[in-house]
């Protein structure tokens, strides 16, 4: 089994050196092409104005000066010679859950292997305030190419890839796992932090408060993690509401 492996946090995270781990249990072909810098929070976004650095770090593993899709769309249709059988993108310091896989470019670029066809799974290890600093990569480690192995063999569908946040605990801690449905954030969190620079210029960053999530709906990712368990959540590339689109219909047609 052919094995590509990126992420959005940059070739030098330690999160993609846990991938490896992962990717080395299953298989002995594995292909390394991530971003060169961080590319947190790009979501699905593709470099249409500037030109792809390509730098070879050592054997199979490539760092694109570009976004996660880049380096999937190099990785599969330039770097391998063969079309990888899986993409596993990862694993990403902090959680992808809620409204963060529609920002995230972990999960994007696992959505951008399924558009190539390719069976794609978004990894992501959650911290809290306490365990910012150093993640429990073991987590992921430990739990996820027997998951990995589970998902494949059931066969998964053309167009869906499936984004797995481990939990913010040892491996032996784990409660189980859940599959969930994608959760809603409190908006609430969400704030802007004004600031001033040197000269007395304002700036701003866009900013999350702390918060205890305990709001998450049951059978979320959210509440999955809340309850130390696996979430894995598949989702689709169509995005179509369909209920809505027959409504829409009733009054446009």
């Amino acid at each position: 089994m052919r094995i590509l492996i990126t992420n959005d946090d940059g070739i030098h995270a330690a999160g993609l050196d846990a991938c490896e781990k992962i990717a080395r249990v299953l298989s002995d072909d594995i292909w390394i092409v991530a971003p060169e810098t961080d590319q947190s929070g790009v979501s699905h976004s593709l470099s249409l104005n500037d030109p792809l650095r390509l730098r070879e770090i050592s054997e199979r593993h490539f760092a694109v000066q570009g976004t996660p899709t880049d380096c999937v769309i190099m990785g599969a249709r330039h770097i391998m010679k063969d079309m990888p059988d899986l993409v596993l993108s990862g694993v990403n310091r902090g959680r992808n859950c809620a409204e963060d896989v529609t920002y995230s470019g972990t999960v994007a670029a696992a959505m951008e292997g399924a558009v190539l066809g390719i069976p794609s799974i978004a990894l992501s290890q959650a911290y809290a305030f306490s365990t910012k600093r150093h993640p429990f990569w073991d987590t992921a480690i430990a739990h996820a190419p027997d998951l990995i192995r589970r998902i494949l063999s059931v066969g998964m569908p053309r167009d869906v890839l499936v984004n797995i946040n481990f939990p913010d605990c040892a491996p032996h801690d784990v409660a189980g796992v859940a599959v969930t449905v994608q959760g809603k954030r409190d908006q609430e969190l969400l704030r802007i932090d004004a600031r001033n620079d040197g000269r007395g210029n304002p700036y701003y960053w866009i900013a999350f408060g702390r918060g205890d999530n305990s709001g998450a709906g049951p059978g979320s990712d959210l509440a999955a993690l809340n309850e130390k368990r696996i979430s894995v959540t598949p989702l689709r590339l169509d995005l179509t509401d369909e209920p809505f689109m027959t409504k829409l219909a009733e009054v446009l047609s």
